[in-house]
């Protein structure tokens, strides 16, 4: 008989105050309450929920041209959006050191030189309320692209913890094949995977990565409904006609290292997910598989993972006559 540690984890399927970032953070807050309330040390909330995934919105472009009403609209997403370091990210952190938890949420990321590129980033926080890392999501997927910036390598993040590692991936990066692999050799035993995807299809996925990591696997999504858009975000522009009531159902569930279902999934309501997690499962999955150790094949194929920050632009100062010290690259971010 095994006596294995275990953790309890919870998984948060909620809706933010949408394009609010002041009321969803008063969300965070409630919720994370209700989830620690359980007994979890990790508390997990979806992608985009602060300020919203901005589900069924154009913000005005059609190939050629862009509105006036999609700028005004997305001027206000980037407002409510989140830069780090800023007021925000102390928010969150006193949050989870409140509730001495690990809490990872997925925010809208505003660039802090710029200002006017905003990346879809999971956040993690220790419970001592630091922000131990942060996610950039790699590829923004379809109309995404258009108003998410893509992440570089530098933020294939992981995080250790006295339960195992945490990592993965956001959405449909968990479709990449090399991303995947590229969190199993970074020895994730706990895999991370918001969305925004609500079909059965989902599901599979999220049991598929369980059984090909031989990790923990916590699928968390938003249960978000057509009238919870304000008013401000429908003067600029209206949801199609088309559009359900129901426009995210939800989905969240966690997987085993086998596969296998321990709780959920959570359809068509808002709700708190927990799992207390036998962390030696994790060594007996890995008895017969391990996808970067004994099962793996490095003679025949080799995965380059490239984890250098890609600015902008690097500035190179002029030494000063007579320094035999070069001097370190000014970095445009």
């Amino acid at each position: 008989m095994s006596n294995s540690p275990q953790v309890r984890v919870a998984v948060v399927q909620a809706a933010p105050v949408l394009f609010n970032l002041e009321g969803t953070l008063e969300r965070v807050a409630s919720w994370t309450a209700r989830a620690a309330s359980t007994g979890a040390r990790l508390v997990l909330f979806p992608e985009a929920f602060i300020p919203a995934y901005p589900r069924g919105l154009g913000f005005g472009f059609i190939v050629g041209s862009r509105s006036d009403a999609g700028r005004r609209l997305w001027q206000l997403y980037n407002e409510q959006s989140v830069e780090i370091p800023g007021p925000a990210i102390e928010r969150l952190g006193g949050i989870a050191r409140a509730h001495g938890v690990f809490l990872s949420i997925g925010v809208i990321e505003r660039d802090r030189l710029t200002r006017g590129t905003l990346y879809c980033t999971q956040l993690y926080f220790g419970p001592e309320g630091a922000l131990l890392a942060k996610h950039r999501k790699l590829k923004p997927t379809g109309s995404e692209r258009l108003i998410w910036g893509e992440g570089d390598g530098s933020t294939l993040s992981t995080v250790d913890t006295p339960f195992g590692r945490l990592g993965g991936l956001i959405c449909w990066e968990n479709y990449m094949p090399l991303a995947r692999a590229a969190m199993y050799a970074k020895g994730v035993d706990i895999y991370l995977a918001p969305t925004a995807d609500s079909r059965d299809t989902w599901q599979a996925t999220m049991r598929h990565i369980g059984n090909e990591g031989r990790c923990f696997v916590l699928g968390c999504n938003q249960f978000v409904t057509r009238d919870m858009y304000p008013p401000e975000v429908l003067r600029e522009e209206a949801l199609p006609a088309e559009t359900p009531h129901v426009m995210s159902r939800g989905g969240s569930v966690i997987i085993s290292p086998f596969g296998e279902v321990l709780a959920g999934p959570l359809w068509g309501e808002e709700g708190v997910l927990t799992a207390d997690l036998d962390l030696g499962m994790l060594t007996r999955a890995r008895l017969d598989f391990d996808p970067c150790g004994h099962y793996g094949r490095p003679d025949i194929f080799r995965l380059e993972v490239d984890e250098r920050e890609r600015p902008g632009a690097t500035f190179l100062r002029q030494e000063a006559p007579g320094d035999a010290t070069s001097s370190p690259p000014v970095r445009g971010r």
